[in-house]
Formats: C-alpha cells, sequence, structure tokens
C-alpha cells in the first residue's frame, strides 16, 4: 500500500490468493492513507513497502508452480497417511518460499 501525496498516485497489490478479503482491507486502507489517519491499518507492514522486482518469466513461473506442485503432493500424501505431521516435502517447500 502506497500513497504519493506529491503525485496523487495510489497503488496496492500483493494479496493475490486472499481474494476478496484482502482486496478490502487494502480498500481500507488506503482510505486512511487518503484521509491521514493514523489508524491500525496506516500501521500494517504492507503499508509503504516496496517489494523487490519478480523473476524474469517463465523462471517466476516455473517457480511458483514447482512449489504449488511440491504443497500438493504433499497434501496428498499426509491424507493418505493420516500422518497428523507436516511432510518433508512440504517442510522443504516452506524453507524455499520463505515461510
Amino acid at each position: 500500500m502506497n500513497f504519493d501525496r506529491a503525485t496523487g498516485v495510489l497503488s496496492a497489490g500483493g494479496y493475490v490468493g486472499h481474494g476478496l478479503s484482502g482486496t478490502n482491507l487494502a480498500a481500507r486502507t488506503l482510505r486512511d492513507l487518503i484521509l491521514e489517519r493514523d489508524t491500525e491499518l496506516t500501521r500494517l507492514p504492507w503499508v509503504g513497502r516496496h517489494a523487490r522486482n519478480w523473476e524474469v518469466e517463465p523462471i517466476r513461473w516455473l517457480g511458483a508452480s514447482a512449489l504449488y506442485a511440491a504443497y500438493r503432493f504433499a497434501d496428498r500424501r499426509e491424507y493418505a497417511t493420516g500422518s497428523p505431521r507436516t511432510h518433508w516435502v512440504a517442510r522443504a517447500a516452506n524453507v524455499v518460499s520463505g515461510r
């Protein structure tokens, strides 16, 4: 969430996969930034954060697809075995994804 008062440009993003709840939160945060309110929303870590550039396509797509495939595999194995432990593939994917 960013608001450049000098240019009047707003930016919101980074809530892929969270749908409407993320969009709603983003809109309320931007509202408070425009109105210059000091609220819990304007103090969230995503306010004023500048994300790094994405990797060049198709590298970004390959990496994201591989992580999703790893999580799907781990979910299927956990379900099939009934294990309460997180599968090692999911733990490895967590390390790679920074979770």
